[in-house]
């Protein structure tokens, strides 16, 4: 019978990001066995710590603040303009957005009081500031935020409590009948500003905004886009054509690094851009 790692050295094999195949790797003894997981954690440790050594001494940003100030830069030069709006919002936005009380999220909302909530996502905010700025300017609005926000999500390999959001919406600025193909256009040179080529777009449907353009890679959703004219946007002031894409930042990291999890690359004090603190 050929021998596998046992469970504790699979964990700690997986903690210090070996590959599938090698966790699953059989031998002909249990010491052929222990005596390659010492040699194998030894190097997967040196690894790990030749990377914070190189974060720390060389690139000074984890892969996470990497790509936002990817994304940030192209935005930037596309004539995009960075916002940052409060990180509370109230109960009074999200009903805008049609969550009522009634509404499945409203479960995964971190409430403060009845009518105060962290954001679960930025769509409010710049639903509102967007609004603002185009009856002052007259004028095509371009905007984007980069921030956090917070559900009461399921602990899975993709989800977290806290994570972190880059949207951008454009109002005014494409003619009816064109947003799709904006979308779309707009999906490709964000993947490109970031380094990520094996990827597809996705036409949905979603219950909050209708049709969507999701950016999926290795089956996970790593942005998605809508459009306006939509029935939300009365809500709001909103009477112009419209296009927004929201990018998780996280998600993108976990994908380019090949992550079996999306915590290994949010905010924490177990990992540091990718690698385990306990090494």
């Amino acid at each position: 019978m050929r021998e596998k790692c046992t469970p504790t050295q699979s964990q700690r094999l997986v903690e210090l990001n070996a590959s599938e195949q090698v966790v699953n790797l059989e031998f002909d003894t249990i010491e052929d066995r222990n005596v390659w997981f010492k040699s194998e954690e030894l190097r997967l440790v040196k690894e790990n710590k030749e990377k914070i050594a190189r974060l720390l001494k060389i690139e000074h940003k984890t892969l996470s603040l990497r790509i936002e100030s990817a994304l940030e830069k192209w935005l930037m030069d596309e004539g995009f303009t960075r916002v940052v709006t409060p990180i509370i919002i109230t109960s009074s936005m999200l009903e805008k957005m049609t969550i009522t009380k009634e509404h499945p999220l409203t479960n995964q909302v971190f409430w403060l009081d009845e009518k105060k909530c962290l954001r679960p996502m930025l769509a409010p905010n710049l639903y509102k500031v967007m609004g603002s700025l185009i009856k002052i300017t007259r004028e095509p609005v371009r905007i984007f935020e980069a921030g956090s926000c917070f559900r009461k999500e399921s602990q899975g390999a993709q989800h977290m409590n806290e994570f972190k959001m880059l949207n951008f919406v454009e109002l005014a600025g494409v003619k009816d009948g064109e947003q799709m193909d904006r979308l779309k256009a707009m999906a490709h040179k964000a993947m490109a500003a970031v380094g990520i080529q094996d990827y597809e777009l996705v036409e949905e449907s979603s219950e909050v905004y209708g049709k969507t353009l999701d950016i999926v890679a290795d089956g996970v959703e790593l942005a998605s886009g809508a459009y306006g004219p939509h029935l939300l946007d009365e809500k709001w002031g909103i009477f112009d054509t419209w296009v927004g894409i929201g990018f998780g930042i996280e998600r993108i990291a976990m994908v380019k690094e090949h992550y079996k999890t999306i915590k290994r690359v949010g905010g924490s004090i177990s990992y540091i851009d990718g690698s385990p603190m306990n090494l």
